[in-house]
């Protein structure tokens, strides 16, 4: 047992939890038993002082000389980026996008479960996607009741999503994943993170035509980046 950590974790270190993670699954997958700081880093594309930061924040793992053991530091970082919870989750706008979302393996495992699709379209409630009923947008209130969501997806157009996001806390949800290219606001207790691929898009044209590279896990990454973290500015 690793001793309990003390204090924040600083959301840079948070941000490569899951990179690490998926790392470590692909390394037990393959029937790697123990691996290093200088491993995990080579493949994190982080440097191995850095990985031993990161994960001093969870506690005291590695053996000097043998390395961290594969199959118990997967489960640890499982437990700290809280997978072993039933988190579900309600997607709003099920259009093209709504609809890849509600069926990425990404939103059904690992803790995440998609627990309502909702959209405002006569053509798309009532249809099914990935084994559950579109509802209309009104019954989100209703069902949120029956099955209290903690996460809400929100993939509808700009014009309408900062109505969205204002619906979504007011039926609980504790974070916000926004896919709409809009600025959003919510309260300072809700966790609001926002994936807008043209920026995306923009920030690759700034390095291809500056023939540079960014040349770090936290700039390259495919996690969504932070817009918002409740009240708490974030360095």
């Amino acid at each position: 047992m690793s001793p309990p950590r003390a204090g924040r974790i600083p959301e840079a270190s948070v941000a490569r939890l899951p990179v690490y993670q998926r790392i470590l699954l692909e390394l037990v997958r393959a029937g790697t038993a123990t691996v290093s700081s200088e491993q995990l880093a080579e493949l994190a594309h982080v440097n191995a002082s850095k990985v031993r930061k990161d994960l001093s924040f969870l506690g005291s793992f590695g053996t000097r000389g043998s390395g961290y053991d594969t199959r118990f530091l997967l489960a640890h970082i499982d437990r700290e980026l809280g997978l072993d919870t039933d988190w579900p989750v309600v997607i709003v706008g099920i259009g093209n996008l709504g609809r890849a979302l509600a069926r990425s393996q990404g939103f059904s495992s690992r803790g995440f479960r998609v627990s309502g699709l909702f959209d405002v379209s006569s053509e798309l409630v009532g249809t099914e996607v990935g084994g559950l009923a579109v509802r209309h947008l009104d019954h989100l209130e209703e069902a949120a009741g029956l099955d209290p969501p903690s996460i809400g997806v929100i993939s509808t157009p700009p014009s309408v999503a900062q109505d969205v996001a204002d619906r979504l806390v007011g039926a609980g949800v504790g974070s916000v994943l926004n896919f709409a290219p809009r600025v959003l606001r919510v309260p300072g207790h809700v966790l609001l993170r926002h994936v807008d691929l043209s920026i995306e898009l923009q920030v690759m044209s700034f390095y291809l035509s500056h023939g540079d590279h960014p040349g770090s896990v936290a700039a390259s990454s495919p996690l969504p980046h932070p817009v918002g973290l409740g009240a708490v500015d974030l360095a």
